[in-house]
């Protein structure tokens, strides 16, 4: 079995309203020296057989597609072994 990662987060000059409403929540929770929260995505995928070059190119396919905006968001994804 093969797993991928793909972690999806707003590009740096794309507001990002939830992270600022994190950042705002936790110095009243007692987090004091929290200077900027982003919010993203995370996928697991898990697809049968081993973990190869077109299975990371599926993925990466994926992301660009479906789980990412590439016009506001940045993506990554990465290989990594199934528990």
């Amino acid at each position: 079995m093969a797993r991928y990662v793909v972690d999806v987060m707003p590009k740096r000059e794309i507001l990002d309203p939830q992270g600022k409403a994190v950042l705002g929540a936790l110095p009243r929770l007692g987090f004091d020296g929290v200077s900027e929260v982003r919010q993203g995505k995370r996928f697991e995928i898990e697809l049968d057989g081993e973990a190869d070059e077109q299975h990371l190119a599926d993925v990466r396919r994926m992301a660009e597609t479906l789980l990412a905006n590439p016009v506001i968001e940045d993506y990554t994804v990465t290989s990594a072994e199934p528990s």
